[in-house]
């Protein structure tokens, strides 16, 4: 690894003026980027850069047009960060760009547990602002998203990864049926939700991450914030955890954005559902070709759960009433308990032990996080050993992706409900919905 701070001090003298690097520490959050906290001269900054070429590798554009775009949306008035510099190659640091750093609060769960007042009608009004930058403005390498095509290649997705998941299939097959017509396209923030933006006691202070920004549907950004995912447990207030989805539309409109359709809304919340779904497939397979060995990609890769479980509880209105009563097969028989030599669950409990009680308390930033993510991915080998649930159907994949199989099936719904409980309990049993679906569904 590199030793930024002579590279970053090298940089900040000719973009900002004569000072000294200090409080450099990596910023526990990004999950494809590196963020880099650090002072300069009484000011607070950030560093965004990827550290390679791979890391960029696949995406549309890259920094410096992400970067444009900032720029592009702070100067309209959006509360985007104030960029001050892009590096080069001559930088050696990678790619990337330094922002002024915004002091305010980021962690989700400790926005939701008490949110200002001003915040859902905040994130309406935000939302119609980049809805509302001028095209003009907007650099050209942000690409146009064609529908079609992009869920296309969601499905093309799906077979690279096995084509062998019942549920995804049924949400492709249900998007190809129920895609919309084309919208006007307005620029997409791409990630706008809870986790991506900050928020002080006067309400939303900054938007970040806009690495997935594209030209689109403004029902893509306003459904994306409102996926079970990003509410962060508050499944009960479906607008970010935050509030409802009337007050948040309102406020949306209010602001100078376009009318709300629902239908339109509910399609683009199933179909960045199985978009997410996906990508945690894709975080699986990042770290099984090498491309990113970290620990944090494995445990992402098992979230797909989640997303089965989601997608299964936006689209189980499309079978008979008399499915949706029906009960649900019997659970798995308990395990034994052990006895002789340590079971492969027992070894990885002692390790798992030894991480919370030996190098967790003792570990600090970015390296903590890293504990806390191993000790999750050690949690998921415990249970999986226990349980020894699978989740792979190719033969009802294909069925399902076909239309020879609907959801009008008798039992088939109860079957698919079982099957997300089982891997849910196994990949994220903290999960909120998890334990609502279980509830309702009696499972």
């Amino acid at each position: 690894m590199i030793d930024l701070r002579p590279l970053l001090s090298a940089f900040m003298v000719r973009t900002v003026g004569p000072g000294g690097v200090s409080g450099l520490i990596r910023l526990s959050g990004g999950a494809n980027m590196e963020s880099w906290a650090f002072d300069w001269v009484g000011g607070a900054y950030v560093l965004r850069r990827a550290p390679s070429a791979d890391y960029m590798a696949g995406r549309p554009y890259g920094h410096a047009d992400e970067a444009a775009l900032v720029i592009a949306a702070h100067d309209a008035g959006v509360k985007a960060p104030e960029v001050v510099g892009v590096l080069t190659d001559s930088d050696g640091m990678g790619t990337g760009y330094v922002m002024r750093r915004v002091i305010a609060e980021v962690n989700p769960a400790k926005i939701l547990a008490d949110p200002p007042p001003s915040l859902l009608t905040d994130l309406g009004r935000e939302l119609a602002r980049i809805h509302a930058i001028p095209a003009a403005t907007i650099p050209a390498a942000i690409p146009l998203m064609d529908t079609a095509a992009a869920l296309a290649e969601l499905k093309a997705r799906f077979f690279d990864y096995g084509g062998d998941r019942p549920v995804i299939a049924l949400a492709i097959k249900w998007c190809e049926d129920h895609l919309p017509p084309p919208a006007d396209p307005v620029l997409v923030h791409g990630d706008y939700r809870m986790g991506n933006i900050m928020v002080d006691a006067d309400g939303l202070a900054v938007v970040l991450d806009w690495e997935l920004a594209h030209r689109g549907d403004a029902h893509e950004d306003l459904a994306f914030g409102c996926m079970t995912v990003w509410r962060f447990g508050r499944i009960d207030q479906s607008a970010f955890g935050v509030g409802s989805l009337d007050d948040y539309f309102a406020a949306y409109e209010a602001a100078g954005g376009g009318a709300v359709d629902r239908e339109r809304f509910h399609f683009w919340l199933v179909y960045r559902t199985l978009w997410w779904a996906l990508g945690c497939l894709q975080m699986g397979q990042a770290w099984r070709s090498g491309a990113d060995p970290t620990v944090e990609r494995v445990v992402v890769g098992r979230r797909t759960a989640e997303q089965e479980l989601d997608l299964l509880l936006l689209l189980e209105a499309e079978a008979p009433a008399a499915e949706c009563d029906r009960a649900l097969p019997s659970l798995s028989p308990a395990v034994s308990a052990p006895t002789g030599e340590p079971t492969n669950r027992e070894v990885v409990q002692a390790v798992r032990d030894w991480l919370a009680e030996e190098i967790k308390p003792n570990a600090e930033g970015h390296a903590k996080f890293q504990v806390a993510v191993a000790m999750n991915a050690l949690g998921i080998v415990m249970r999986d050993l226990d349980a020894g649930v699978r989740a792979e159907d190719k033969a009802l994949a294909t069925a399902l992706l076909s239309g020879a199989t609907t959801l009008a099936e008798p039992g088939l719904l109860a079957k698919l409900r079982r099957a997300v409980l089982d891997k849910c309990a196994v990949d994220s049993p903290k999960y909120a919905a998890f334990c609502a679906a279980r509830a309702d569904w009696r499972g």
